[in-house]
C-alpha cells in the first residue's frame, strides 16, 4: 500500500499526532521526506517544524521566531539546531581538554612523588647504615670492658676512636630519623597508589569522551584494508 492511496489529511493528521505527542521528532521527519513526493511534501509543512521548534528550542522560541518571520520554521529549526550542535562540541571540547590536563597533572603528581620516593628510600638507606655503624661502635665499646686478647681489643679500640660523635645520642637520633623515614616512604606509597587510580580513571573516562562508534568502525575497516593490501603485496612478491 502506497503513500497516495490515503489522503493528504489523514497523513497530515498522523504527523501532528505523533509530533504532538512526542512520538517523532526532527529525524523521523527528515527519514520520512525521502519515503516518496507525498511524504516529503507533507513532512516538510511549516506547522510542523514550528511545533518542534517551540518543543525543541522553548527559551528561544520568541528571539528566534521574531527574528526573520519571513523565513520558514523548517529552516529556523536547521540553523538553531546547527548553533546548539557547534555550543555542544564547543563544550564536549572543553570537556576533552579539562580531563586531558588532568591527566598532565596527575602525571606531574606522579613524577613529584616517585622522586620524593626515591630520595626518601636513599636517605633511609643511608641511615641504616650510619645505625649499623654506630651499633658495632657501641659493642665495642661494652667490648673494651671485658678481657680478651689484645689483637682483637685493638680492633674494638680503633673503631671507638673512628667515631667522632657521641653513640648513645646519636642512636636515638637514628633510630628516630628511620622511623620517620620509614612512615614518610608508607604515606608516599599510599599516595602513589591513589594517584596512580585517578590517573587510570581520568585515561578511561578520556577514552569514553573520544570514543565514536562510526570513527572506531572507519579506523578498524582502514587497518583491516591496510592489512589485506599487504598481505596481497608479500604474495605477489613471492610468487
Amino acid at each position: 500500500m502506497s503513500a497516495n492511496a490515503l489522503p493528504d489529511e489523514l497523513w497530515r493528521k498522523i504527523l501532528e499526532t505523533g509530533i504532538q505527542k512526542s512520538s517523532f521528532t526532527y529525524k523521523d521527519l527528515c527519514c520520512l521526506s525521502i519515503a516518496c513526493r507525498c511524504l516529503y511534501r507533507l513532512s516538510g509543512e511549516d506547522s510542523l517544524w514550528r511545533h518542534l521548534f517551540c518543543t525543541d528550542f522553548q527559551y528561544e522560541n520568541n528571539a528566534s521566531g521574531s527574528s526573520s518571520p519571513s523565513s520558514s520554521f523548517k529552516s529556523k529549526y536547521r540553523i538553531r539546531f546547527e548553533k546548539d550542535r557547534e555550543r555542544k562540541l564547543a563544550v564536549h571540547r572543553r570537556k576533552v581538554l579539562w580531563k586531558e590536563s588532568q591527566i598532565a597533572e596527575n602525571l606531574r603528581k606522579i613524577r613529584e612523588i616517585e622522586s620524593n620516593l626515591r630520595d626518601e628510600t636513599k636517605k633511609m638507606k643511608e641511615t641504616t647504615a650510619e645505625l649499623s655503624n654506630l651499633h658495632r661502635v657501641r659493642q665495642a665499646i661494652v667490648a673494651l670492658n671485658v678481657w680478651q686478647p689484645e689483637i682483637v681489643r685493638g680492633r674494638q679500640k680503633q673503631i671507638v676512636e673512628q667515631c667522632v660523635v657521641p653513640a648513645e645520642s646519636r642512636l636515638q637520633a637514628l633510630e628516630m630519623e628511620l622511623k620517620l623515614c620509614k612512615q614518610q616512604i608508607a604515606g608516599f606509597e599510599r599516595a602513589y597508589r591513589e594517584q596512580k587510580q585517578r590517573l587510570e580513571t581520568a585515561k578511561e573516562e578520556l577514552n569514553s569522551m573520544k570514543y565514536h562508534p562510526l570513527r572506531e568502525y572507519k579506523l578498524k575497516r582502514s587497518e583491516d584494508n591496510d592489512r589485506s593490501i599487504r598481505r596481497k603485496k608479500l604474495k605477489t612478491s613471492m610468487n
